[in-house]
């Protein structure tokens, strides 16, 4: 009795751990460790004064991480040919080189490296996060088609979530030292990817009907974690706290992050009921017509008639070439090849309008730090922003994701519309900073926090409901390639050279000059006025775009987005209903009759 019980309890582990829930579960994990590039604030300055560097070399490397963590065409192209578990597992030893060599870089544990080896560490521990990203969320999102909305707004509220982890976690493990901040970033997302590497995968999973609600639960311990981070976040702003009042943090941070577990194991064993039920129903149900019914009355499916399913719903129609198609895409929501989807007019409208619109806020975090310095905010102050954008970042990606995914079923509000009002949001921000109101920074970071996080979700779901699922890998990392292109224009062009402009002009008024190998430092609100001026031109400008591309769809969003995944589940359902009716019982039980019938 004790063998046949612990054989169920493995037998029910094995199911829960392969499960699709625990791969949501450990897809929130690997997201959870994978936004190390938004914390580039808290420790930019350990990297431009132990390495001497000006505003505009900052700002550049800054470029290469953002090109680093956006440019995920090859782990996209990857991804369309080999398993998940390959893009995890080469994402997690990209990361640990690229931090690992920073932080060696830092810590002058080795040579001061040249400028362009710097911006190839960044790139390639950046470059990591495109590669957990594709390996995690692309899978999870084809597995759950049908509420991607709600599956990307959750994953990437974990990524938003990550810079204020990892702030509390580097607090408990290496206390006030930011330098080994950079170590942590290098070892903890490769330890966690690595662990789950197995588990990641796409499933072919039929649609439930209450599958929303789970991810509601989820939401809900996702919120709780955001919530007692907040909480940390005030407190620790008003007191000191000690190192072990930190490890107790980290401890409690680890266990709410682990409370989806029991989401995951409550929802597999009543699935594991429901699916027992309904094979006892089946068998039931089948005995009753074989004893019941005569077999002339009950027609069952032929082999020839089950292949011919088989074939109609898996044969292909016959493809033209790839020249011929290139200018006559399928309709909206149909499948896109990647040529056509690259030269798609949607495309181009969405990668112009996201360019002006994620450059700009980007570029307000990856200079978070520099603008606290400038306007006079304490070091403290510094920490509170970074873990304010990464909260409201967070808040920022699940609401777009949930309530853009709501707002769509319930009122064909279209995604593109809700991103236009979010870019247009975001101007605040960029005001806020530029005219450098007393304490406005804080308030500042939180518009500009949520409205990043916004963004993102909204550009994604959109990819894939115009473009479709069949190559979302590789398209979903193209529409991501605007956040650099936006971030070297608006960060490295403008922002850069108008800061060191002006840092400069103050040395002159000084009467001195830079000394070589020391950074530029600039004081007051003039250092950034100018820079966001132009920041908040050139979203409106997006804002603009963005509006073309919804007045092009407006009736695709009018219509019903998710038939084709109703139709595929009813279809396979069938095929399962007539394949399972001649392997049943009841097959055995009509035979038998027929014979009796015979022999009388």
């Amino acid at each position: 009795m004790m063998v046949a019980e612990l054989r169920k309890m493995k037998a029910f582990i094995y199911h829960v751990i392969t499960g699709r829930w625990f791969m949501i579960f450990a897809s929130c994990l690997i997201m959870a460790v994978s936004g190390a590039t938004y914390m580039f604030s808290l420790y930019s300055n350990e990297v431009k004064t132990s390495l001497g560097y000006d505003q505009s070399t900052l700002n550049l490397i800054s470029f290469f991480k953002d090109l680093g963590a956006n440019l995920g065409i090859f782990s996209g192209l990857i991804n369309e040919i080999s398993p998940p578990w390959v893009i995890l597992a080469m994402g997690a030893t990209m990361n640990f080189l690229g931090y690992f060599m920073i932080w060696l870089s830092v810590t002058e544990r080795i040579a001061k490296p040249h400028v362009w080896q710097m911006c190839l560490y960044f790139y390639i521990g950046a470059n990591s996060q495109s590669f957990a990203n594709t390996g995690a969320l692309v899978n999870c999102v084809k597995s759950f088609p049908r509420s991607r909305g709600s599956v990307i707004g959750l994953l990437k509220g974990y990524v938003g979530l990550s810079g204020a982890i990892f702030t509390q976690l580097y607090h408990a493990f290496y206390g006030d030292n930011s330098k080994a901040l950079i170590f942590l970033i290098g070892w903890l997302p490769a330890a966690i990817s690595f662990i789950f590497l197995p588990t990641v995968r796409v499933l072919n999973i039929v649609p439930q009907p209450k599958e929303i609600k789970v991810f509601y639960k989820l939401l809900c311990i996702s919120l709780g974690v955001a919530g007692f981070l907040m909480v940390l976040i005030v407190i620790q702003n008003k007191l000191s706290f000690t190192r072990v009042e930190y490890i107790v943090d980290g401890v409690l941070i680890l266990l709410l992050l682990l409370l989806p577990l029991a989401v995951v194991f409550i929802e597999e064993l009543k699935l594991r009921k429901t699916q027992n039920q309904t094979f006892t129903d089946a068998d039931a149900s089948h005995l009753k017509v074989g004893t019941q019914v005569p077999s002339s009355v009950i027609e069952l499916p032929q082999p020839e008639a089950q292949a011919s399913i088989a074939i109609s719903t898996t044969i292909p129609q016959r493809k033209n070439s790839c020249l011929s198609n290139l200018f006559n895409p399928p309709k909206r929501g149909e499948d896109y090849t990647i040529i056509q989807a690259l030269f798609s007019i949607d495309m181009w409208i969405l990668f112009i309008a996201t360019t002006f619109g994620v450059g700009g806020t980007l570029t307000a975090l990856d200079n978070l730090g520099q603008i606290g310095n400038s306007l006079g905010y304490p070091k403290k102050s510094l920490t509170t922003f970074v873990s304010l954008v990464s909260i409201w970042n967070y808040l920022g990606r699940t609401a777009s994701g949930f309530a853009s995914e709501f707002f769509l079923t319930k009122y064909k509000f279209p995604r593109p519309l809700m991103l236009t009002l979010v870019m247009l949001l975001s101007c605040l921000g960029h005001l806020l900073i530029a005219f450098g109101i007393p304490n406005s920074l804080y308030f500042a970071s939180v518009v500009i926090g949520f409205c990043f996080g916004a963004m993102w979700p909204l550009l994604f779901a959109i990819i894939s409901e115009i473009f479709g699922l069949k190559h979302y890998s590789t398209l979903y990392n193209f529409g991501a390639v605007a956040s650099p292109v936006g971030s070297y224009i608006l960060n490295v062009r403008v922002t850069g050279y108008l800061y060191d402009k002006e840092a400069l002009k103050q040395l002159k008024m000084k009467g001195l000059t830079r000394q070589s190998g020391k950074d530029l430092t600039c004081v007051g609100v003039q250092c950034y006025r100018m820079a966001f001026i132009i920041i908040t031109a050139a979203t409106l400008v997006g804002c603009f775009v963005s509006l073309i591309l919804v007045l092009r769809t407006r009736k695709f969003y009018k219509g019903d987005i998710y038939e084709k995944f109703r139709v595929e589940q009813d279809t396979s359902e069938s095929v399962a209903t007539l394949s399972n009716i001649g392997s049943t019982p009841a097959t055995t039980s009509l035979a038998e009759e027929q014979n009796k019938i015979h022999r009388k």
